[in-house]
């Protein structure tokens, strides 16, 4: 078992001597988790294969599931890939540094751990200082799946990623709580349009004013398991985002969905399960469960992404039996959070209308 060693870095002037330990760990093989804007992130060498392959057996991810590749400069895709269609130059310029995952054609240095066995790479340059400070330091580009063990909530804490993979990786920078709270948005560029295979942080209505037209990947609106022979993208394949317990997603109006939300519960509290409900600031209070939890306001649904990950963990602390969950409305941020919700769902859906 490795000794995790944690190290409380500031987020907005990272301490060189903190950062120049964690690159040493990067070059020289090993693993360390970083916070970005979205959530924290497993890093290691992306050009070595060896430590790229760490980063599977730390998380226990399928080995088919790619990994998305961090860079501190525009500079350092060029070792990744050959092409850079002239959408993409547009929409580095516009959204890099940020929460956006540019799917390339990749370059023969791109190890097949990485790719998933694809001829294709996804590329991002995260928007926070201490993600920025380690690549640059590291001198590598770093690979960086989500900081947490396959299929559980993305960490959005240093605590979080403590709980998943203590023992398991050499080091954590603590950088507080990440701002955007789900995951970049990964956009093929390969193809014209441009398609979103992961809503994120980046919303499709920002996409389409900088580009005119994007379509969005069946898997990334699905209501109902997909199958996906080759997964272009993290997030599309795998069972992804849930806590242990079971997880139901009720989605509709307002009044219909609070009155089915509370059948549910009260048939659940009457077989002796213990209910929680997440549910929204203008609905909380209509709720009589074990544990009610707000995502914040439907008005806002920025808030309901920065706090989804960080309530399904608590939810599991709690020992609830059963989650019964509000949807949102598919815009903006709510696209990435229904998203994360179905699949935490495994798509038990009920619609109401």
């Amino acid at each position: 078992m490795i000794r995790t060693v944690i190290l409380k870095v500031n987020c907005e002037k990272p301490e060189k001597p903190k950062i120049k330990a964690a690159a040493d760990v990067i070059r020289k093989g090993g693993l360390v988790a970083f916070p970005t804007e979205t959530v924290y992130g497993l890093g290691a060498d992306a050009l070595n294969a060896k430590a790229v392959k760490r980063i599977y057996e730390a998380k226990k991810r399928p080995l088919d599931n790619p990994i998305i590749v961090h860079v501190a400069t525009k500079q350092e895709i060029l070792q990744l890939t050959e092409n850079i269609p002239l959408k993409a130059n547009k929409l580095m310029s516009i959204f890099w540094p940020g929460p956006l995952t540019l799917v390339l054609k990749a370059s023969d240095k791109v190890p097949k751990a990485i790719t998933g066995g694809l001829d294709t790479v996804a590329v991002r340059m995260p928007r926070h200082n201490v993600a920025l400070a380690l690549i640059k330091e590291s001198g590598v580009p770093i690979a960086a799946p989500s900081a947490n063990l396959s299929g559980r909530p993305s960490p959005t804490t240093a605590e979080h990623v403590n709980q998943d993979l203590d023992g398991r990786i050499e080091m954590i920078l603590d950088g507080g709580p990440t701002n955007i709270g789900v995951e970049s948005t990964v956009l093929d560029v390969t193809v014209d349009p441009p398609i979103i295979l992961r809503p994120g942080g980046t919303s499709y209505e920002e996409l389409v004013k900088a580009l005119g037209q994007v379509n969005i990947h069946p898997a990334a609106l699905a209501e109902k398991s997909v199958r996906i022979a080759k997964v272009p993208s993290p997030g599309m394949k795998h069972r992804h985002y849930a806590p242990r317990a079971e997880l139901v997603l009720i989605e509709g109006n307002i009044k219909p969905t609070a009155k089915k939300i509370q059948q549910i519960i009260d048939q659940n509290k009457k077989n002796g399960k213990k209910v929680g409900v997440l549910a929204t600031d203008e609905t909380k209070s209509m709720y009589t469960a074990d544990t009610v939890k707000s995502l914040g306001s439907r008005a806002d649904l920025s808030s309901a992404a920065r706090s989804l990950f960080r309530l399904l963990r608590e939810f599991d602390e709690e020992k609830v039996d059963i989650i019964v969950a509000e949807g949102v409305p598919l815009e903006g941020l709510g696209l990435a959070v229904m998203n994360r919700l179905r699949k935490a769902s495994n798509y038990r859906i009920v619609k109401v209308d």
